[in-house]
């Protein structure tokens, strides 16, 4: 097998993982996830969970109001 046929093949994969990724972003069963993933920017801070369990909303100070004081 020489280096033109290598690439040929090379070159096939590629598209055909190419027209994969397409149709599977394209598909109708993905459509709902990619609208709600659409929407995202615009939720509401409220509706939303914080991922971290340790988080509370009656912090009156940053990390970055503190300065030095922790030094």
């Amino acid at each position: 097998m020489d280096i033109g046929t290598f690439r040929g093949i090379t070159t096939l994969l590629v598209m055909i993982a190419f027209l994969g990724v397409v149709f599977w972003a394209y598909s109708k069963r993905r459509k709902q996830d990619f609208d709600e993933a659409k929407n995202l920017p615009f939720a509401d801070e409220d509706d939303q969970k914080p991922s971290d369990n340790s988080y509370t909303n009656d912090r009156t100070t940053s990390r970055h109001d503190e300065g030095d004081k922790n030094s």
